[in-house]
């Protein structure tokens, strides 16, 4: 298992787009075009086909508002994973980090000041100055 260096859509297996909920909020997660490029080619790069493994998005404790982004490659979802398929990239994430990722949007921004995935999440209340941790 590979981690990304650079932290910062969607066809769910069991559901699959991620619609607006009645109160007009995103269900599931959301991989920008961007993004999903970006993961393909860093995918490449390590060697991993699609269909061998994807890209795992989570959350741990740590960092400075309490929690921290976790993202990296895995070759097979777990058990009670849910799994999103992005064209050809499957995004991989567990139950509990599914609690504060759904409805988030994960975005790949390159800039002469910023590279890296951005994480635009909704359950955020607030964030560290550097972008990698979050509070919830």
């Amino acid at each position: 298992m590979s981690q990304l260096t650079s932290i910062t859509t969607a066809t769910d297996d069991r559901q699959h787009d991620p619609a607006p909920a009645a109160s007009g909020k995103i269900q599931g997660v959301r991989v920008t075009d961007k993004a999903v490029r970006r993961i393909r080619t860093a995918m490449a790069k390590e060697g991993i086909s699609p269909e061998q493994g994807g890209l795992r998005l989570g959350i741990q404790g740590g960092g400075c508002s309490g929690l921290s982004y976790s993202i990296r490659f895995d070759t097979q979802p777990r058990e009670r994973d849910r799994v999103y398929t992005f064209e050809d990239v499957r995004v991989f994430i567990d139950p509990k980090s599914f609690l504060y990722l759904n409805g988030m949007v994960l975005d790949y921004e390159e800039t002469l000041m910023r590279q890296g995935f951005n994480f635009i999440n909704p359950n955020s209340k607030k964030s560290c100055g550097c972008g990698s941790s979050f509070s919830g």
